[in-house]
C-alpha cells in the first residue's frame, strides 16, 4: 500500500530534461555532463593561458618546467603596459572603441533603413535592387581594398579616424540580415501606425526600431566585435602610431629582431577585456537575434 502511495506521489512530479529511471538514463545524463566538462575546459583554456602569462616574467613562460601559476604573479606589467612609449596602448584602445561604437552605430542606421526599404517599400526595380545587393557579398575584400584605398588616400583620410570608419559603414550582409527579419515583423502594427497618418519613415522610427530591439543588439553585438578584431584596413590605413587600433598595436610587440612576450599576453588580456564583457551582457540578445534572423522567401 505504501509503495503504490509512493509511486502516485512521484508519477506526476515533473523530471528534468535528460532524466530517466533507467541505468542507461543515468549514463547518458554522466556523459552529458562530461562532454560539457570538457568543453568549458577547451574553452577556457586560452583565456588561462593569455591571463598566466600576461602575469609572468619572460623567465617563467620560457621555463622549461610548467607552472599553473607563477610564484610572484607581476601586476607591475600593467603598468609597465601602459607606461610604454612605443606603443601608445591606451591611445590603441581608444582608437578601437571610437571606430567600434561609431561604425557599430552608423552601420546600424544604414543597413536597418536599407533593409526596410527592401522587405516593406513596394517600387518596381526591388527585387533587382535586393540582388544586386546580394551579389555585392560574392565580390572578395581582395577585390575592392586597393580602390578603396585609393579613394581614401585621395580624400586625405590616411591615418585618421574619417578613414578608419566611414569605408565600413556600407554592409550588404548587414542590409540583407535586416530585410529577412523585417519580412517576418508583424504587419498589423505597421498598419496600425498607417491608421494614425505615419509614413514609412515615421513607422519605422515608432513602430519597428522599438519593437525590434533585441534584433539590433545582436546585430550591435557582432558587428561591434568585428570592427574591434579588424586589422588589415587599419593596418593600411593607420600609418600614424596616434591613429592606430588596438590589433595594430599588438602586431608592434612582434618583429624580426625581439618578441617582447609577457606584454604581448598583457595586451591581448586587455584587449579582449571589452569583447569579454560585451558578450556577457548581450549573450541573450545573440542567440535571440539568431534565431529571429531565418530567411524567407
Amino acid at each position: 500500500m505504501a509503495v503504490n502511495r509512493r509511486a502516485e506521489r512521484t508519477s506526476g512530479t515533473p523530471q528534468p530534461i535528460g532524466y530517466s529511471r533507467s541505468g542507461i538514463g543515468r549514463v547518458t545524463l554522466v556523459l552529458r555532463w562530461i562532454a560539457l566538462a570538457i568543453a568549458v575546459v577547451l574553452f577556457l583554456l586560452p583565456f588561462y593561458l593569455v591571463l598566466r602569462n600576461a602575469l609572468s616574467t619572460e623567465a617563467d613562460i620560457t621555463a622549461p618546467e610548467w607552472t599553473l601559476f607563477p610564484k610572484d604573479l607581476q601586476w607591475g606589467n600593467i603598468s609597465e603596459l601602459f607606461n610604454d612609449q612605443s606603443v601608445p596602448i591606451a591611445r590603441a584602445l581608444w582608437n578601437s572603441a571610437v571606430v567600434g561604437v561609431l561604425g557599430t552605430a552608423g552601420q546600424l542606421l544604414l543597413a536597418s533603413m536599407a533593409g526596410y526599404g527592401l522587405a516593406r517599400i513596394p517600387y518596381k526595380h526591388a527585387d533587382k535592387v535586393f540582388y544586386a545587393v546580394v551579389a555585392t557579398l560574392m565580390i572578395p575584400g581582395a577585390v575592392t581594398f586597393i580602390p578603396s584605398f585609393i579613394v581614401v588616400s585621395s580624400l586625405g583620410w590616411v591615418s585618421s579616424l574619417r578613414g578608419l570608419i566611414i569605408p565600413t559603414l556600407f554592409s550588404g550582409f548587414a542590409a540583407f540580415l535586416f530585410r529577412q527579419y523585417f519580412l517576418s515583423f508583424p504587419r498589423e502594427l505597421e498598419e496600425a501606425a498607417r491608421v494614425d497618418g505615419a509614413g514609412y519613415f515615421g513607422t519605422f522610427w515608432r513602430i519597428v526600431v522599438p519593437n525590434s530591439l533585441p534584433f539590433f543588439a545582436a546585430l550591435a553585438a557582432i558587428t561591434f566585435i568585428g570592427n574591434w578584431n579588424s586589422f588589415l584596413w587599419p593596418l593600411v590605413i593607420g600609418q600614424d602610431s596616434s591613429s592606430w587600433t588596438i590589433q595594430v598595436a599588438l602586431s608592434t610587440y612582434v618583429t624580426a629582431q625581439t618578441i617582447n612576450i609577457h606584454q604581448l599576453f598583457m595586451a591581448v588580456a586587455v584587449s579582449i577585456l571589452p569583447l569579454v564583457l560585451i558578450f556577457a551582457f548581450l549573450q541573450r540578445y545573440l542567440i535571440q537575434g539568431v534565431t529571429q534572423s531565418g530567411i524567407k522567401d
